[in-house]
């Protein structure tokens, strides 16, 4: 035997130019996976950057939950002080009141924020199931289209 290459067989290439061929198209897959594989991590890592940010709101929400906590403590201790005294407590009490109704104000305003960020987050959670979902489906169709 030779150490020459398998002449072509019937005008056709000969087979170790098929094989680094074929060689060559696996590769080019591969290639061509491993960039989805980086665009998906890119995603991952936007993903990533958008939850610390509504974390970041959440713990903002959380202090103004707090101090509105502290205010409701607050007019509770001063509206027993009054209870005690017993004075003509009118005015006081018409502040208040006027207090009470900010507080709730607030305590709506806030819900009404929280509600529709948690809102965006389902959203967005949504969307990145979707997003995984069709990256799955096009690494399934891959490899099934690999094997053959």
């Amino acid at each position: 035997m030779s150490d020459q290459n398998t002449d072509a067989l019937n005008g056709k290439r000969p087979f170790e130019e098929r094989v680094f061929a074929r060689f060559d198209a696996i590769e080019g897959r591969f290639d061509a996976v491993d960039a989805r594989f980086d665009a998906v991590d890119a995603r991952f890592d936007a993903v990533d950057v958008r939850f610390e940010a509504v974390d970041a709101r959440f713990v903002a929400t959380d202090a103004r939950f707090d101090r509105v906590d502290s205010s409701v403590g607050n007019l509770d201790s001063r509206l027993q002080r009054l209870e005690i005294r017993a004075y003509d407590t009118k005015p006081i009490w018409e502040q208040a009141l006027k207090e009470i109704m900010e507080t709730k104000r607030e305590i709506l305003e806030t819900r009404r924020e929280l509600s529709k960020r948690l809102d965006r987050m389902d959203a967005i959670v949504k969307e990145n199931r979707a997003d995984m979902r069709d990256a799955e489906d096009r690494l399934d169709e891959l490899e099934r289209n690999s094997v053959k």
